[in-house]
């Protein structure tokens, strides 16, 4: 199986979110942990990110789904 490895710059794109963001929620267990390509490099699983990115579009459109009814 092959993975491919993101770098933040990469992932900041996809997400949209900042890097002070990623790395709070990383701390808070609330999004993929990069993991270690040497001293100083780290990367994000590719395959991770997508569940992710797909697990928020989820969530968002069930509370929108949750917030029509109550109209």
């Amino acid at each position: 199986m092959t993975h491919t490895i993101l770098r933040l710059p990469e992932v900041k794109t996809r997400t949209g979110l900042s890097r002070s963001t990623i790395y709070l929620k990383v701390a808070q267990g609330s999004f993929p942990k990069p993991i270690s390509l040497g001293d100083r490099a780290v990367g994000w699983v590719e395959s991770e990110l997508d569940d992710w990115i797909n697990q928020q579009i989820k969530e968002s459109r069930d509370e929108t789904f949750e917030e029509e009814d109550w109209s």
